[in-house]
């Protein structure tokens, strides 16, 4: 009798072990999308875009933090594909990152199924294509974590949601406009800016008195742009997944590969107002509208097109520096953003990546340190996994500029897993750079004009500086991050704007520990593509 009651108190702890583990699996979420060519008309004139489930831009991905993501790529292009999940952390892993130093591309008429969680993160992201110029066809869209229901955010829940996607836009077809980078030519100037894909006359309803979140993201090709609506402030409520200050702005600059969220409250006369994207630090300006529609107006946007800022770089400057991250805020997490104390650790080692535009062989290319990256026969990633000898060596980049003559080559850097780094990025040219780093957010710690020195440590930032995954670099200046590398991986630290990153203004990361372990990175995924010198092998 003690033995039966035993053994049933055992299978009941048991069973109800399993329906807590059942219940404590996070929700699944899945996805086909078929990806194709189309005809759109973004500039008013017929061209070949790249469609996702025969949307352009593509669907809008919501999901909740912590959902596990199945999406099955279909591809129906001529062309490999992928695509790159813009701040998605990844954690533990970088296999399903969707760059071509992670994964082998899905072929024409095949199809690969992305598996990957929103980790701990909450805010607004984005994807894209990431081979080649596929990017300046479409393939792009907005992707959305929203918190957890116990999760509190430092602001009421909006009356509606919005996802804007601003960026510049070429009539030229994506083939041609990697034809020109392939025999040494730049891009050329933009033909414009679209808002959701059209360079007028989008819409966003609203009613009177109710406020809305707008979810910006810039995912042009090269062009920073301003953000702002006639009438309206903006209050700045998230930046790339955390929560700053919330203070207001008339306006806005989004460089690429950015995001950002405002509040707008529609408190202002029933009629229609414009909603501006217009291109900054450019020798000419483009604008792209759009309208902010009250359900209750019967007057249509009227007046000249509220104007904005165009070359001032020390206004840009100072706005970057009044984003403070909110300590008190929660993010994804219940614990307070401020529970980590950046500024409290001293960094192990420091980085400095200047970024130059060579002429190599006669064309040309971009480089980070003196190296202009090449894609090699096989993802890093799988020669990494494999053993695969040749396809990369870990010495091929330095910690700081050398100043010798650039070369191509494929650079990886070796990163100790759970170092705390600094990087600097140096800019010498006369152009705005933006850099964007894979599998991570980090801490934006400084922004300088001129050459940084270790004098330049003394203007950080070392109580509340933004956490983000994409930053700007003014020209003739240096911006400085800290950043912790807790996720283990091979991830593309890269330009944002699209023609340099393809000329090889980009390189890899190897964040690596000796200590195996499915706590620190998932193993290989059973439907990993394999290509290369890692055909033949076996997941």
């Amino acid at each position: 009798m003690r033995e039966n009651s035993f053994l049933h108190i055992v299978a009941g702890l048991l069973s109800c072990l399993f329906f807590c583990l059942v219940r404590a699996d996070d929700p699944y979420r899945f996805l086909t999308w078929t990806v194709t060519y189309g005809t759109i008309y973004p500039l008013g004139v017929a061209q070949q875009g790249i469609l996702i489930n025969e949307q352009f831009p593509g669907p809008r991905l919501v999901c909740m933090t912590n959902d596990n993501i199945i999406l099955n790529v279909i591809n129906k292009l001529d062309q490999p594909f992928l695509l790159t999940w813009n701040g998605i952390k990844q954690r533990k892993n970088s296999w399903q990152d969707g760059v071509l130093g992670t994964n082998c591309p899905i072929p024409p008429g095949g199809n690969y199924t992305y598996r990957f969680q929103p980790k701990d993160q909450i805010g607004t992201y984005s994807y894209f294509p990431s081979i080649g110029m596929h990017k300046a066809a479409g393939g792009f869209g907005g992707l959305v974590v929203v918190k957890r229901p116990f999760i509190p955010v430092p602001y009421s829940p909006p009356a509606g949601d919005h996802t804007v996607l601003i960026g510049d836009w070429h009539k030229a077809n994506h083939k041609t406009l990697q034809h020109f980078l392939d025999v040494g030519i730049p891009l050329p100037f933009p033909d414009g800016v679209l808002i959701n894909g059209q360079q007028q006359s989008s819409a966003f309803n609203v009613d009177q008195g109710q406020t809305y979140i707008f979810r910006i993201s810039n995912v042009g090709l090269e062009s920073s742009l301003n953000f702002r609506i006639q009438g309206h402030k903006l209050k700045l409520v998230e930046i790339e997944g955390t929560h700053p200050l919330e203070n207001v702005y008339d306006s806005l600059d989004v460089h690429v590969g950015q995001s950002m969220a405002v509040l707008v409250t529609a408190d202002q006369p029933a009629k229609d107002y414009y909603i501006v994207a217009s291109t900054r630090f450019t020798p000419r300006v483009l604008t792209a509208t759009a309208v902010l529609h009250y359900t209750n107006s019967h007057t249509p946007v009227s007046g000249p097109i509220p104007g904005g800022p165009t070359y001032q770089v020390d206004w840009s400057l100072n706005q970057a520096r009044t984003f403070r991250w909110n300590l008190t805020a929660s993010a994804a997490r219940p614990n307070p953003q401020g529970s980590f104390h950046y500024g409290q650790i001293v960094p192990s080692r420091t980085v400095v990546l200047a970024n130059s535009a060579p002429r190599i062989n006669g064309k040309q290319r971009y480089a980070v340190n003196g190296v202009s990256y090449i894609d090699p026969d096989t993802p890093l990633k799988l020669a990494d996994h494999f053993n695969i000898a040749g396809v990369f060596s870990l010495n091929s980049i330095q910690d700081w500029p050398s100043g010798n003559a650039a070369y191509m080559g494929t650079s990886v850097m070796a990163i100790t897993y759970h170092a705390f780094m600094e990087i600097v990025f140096q800019n010498t040219e006369s152009t705005l750079q933006s850099w964007h780093l894979d599998g991570y957010d980090f801490w934006v710690v400084g922004y300088g004009l001129g050459q940084w020195s270790q004098a330049s440590r003394k203007t950080y930032n070392l109580v509340d500086a933004p956490a983000r995954y994409t930053v700007q670099v003014y020209p003739n200046a240096w911006t400085a991050i800290y950043v912790s590398f807790d996720n283990e991986g091979m991830w593309n630290l890269r330009s944002a704007m699209w023609g340099r990153q393809y000329l090889g203004q980009q390189l890899y990361l190897r964040v690596w520990t000796a200590d195996k372990s499915l706590a620190n990175e998932y193993d290989i995924p059973t439907n990993a593509l394999l290509c290369g010198r890692a055909k033949g092998y076996h997941v």
